[in-house]
């Protein structure tokens, strides 16, 4: 029997303990390009150990509700910031760790025009957008060594529905 994940919209408050929500709330830091374009500066760590940040794409199926949720990962050597390139939602899901296992997963679902930045060593589910074309603009660790753990779950638990 699965236990029933709830699924919240994602906010910056919420979401801080996992890492940074990428949009462009709020004024802008500066204005840019003959006044034509607001910067949002600075807006996520990117936390590198070992390597270098790389930017590669990424172009996954998209799932449809109720999810089963069987597996989360996480990156001990950098965080993982995910940039969609449509304005769809997708789902966000974390957890806590709990002596070096997740705890409780959360679920969230982004607004079109957010994108999220793992800290590193936050335990995450895998990208799971649910629209096409599921393609996203990834900036993640590039470098030598085993940056990948996984948990399976004794029991799944279900997304939505």
């Amino acid at each position: 029997m699965s236990t029933q994940l709830p699924i919240t919209p994602l906010t910056a408050e919420l979401f801080a303990p996992y890492g940074d929500v990428l949009d462009v709330s709020g004024a802008p830091d500066k204005i840019i390009n003959q006044g034509l374009c607001g910067r949002y500066h600075d807006r996520a760590n990117l936390d590198i150990v070992d390597g270098r940040a790389g930017i590669s794409l990424f172009k996954a199926q998209p799932r449809t509700l109720p999810i089963t949720l069987d597996m989360v990962e996480r990156h001990p050597q950098g965080s993982q910031a995910f940039l969609p390139m449509s304005h769809d939602p997708f789902i966000v899901v974390v957890a806590p760790d709990q002596n070096g296992i997740p705890g409780r997963p959360q679920v969230f679902i982004t607004q079109a025009g957010q994108g999220i930045n793992f800290h590193r060593g936050t335990w995450h589910g895998v990208l799971t957008p649910l629209h096409e074309p599921g393609l996203f603009a990834v900036v993640d660790r590039i470098g030598q060594g085993a940056n990948l753990q996984e948990h399976w779950f004794d029991t799944p638990y279900l997304i939505g529905e």
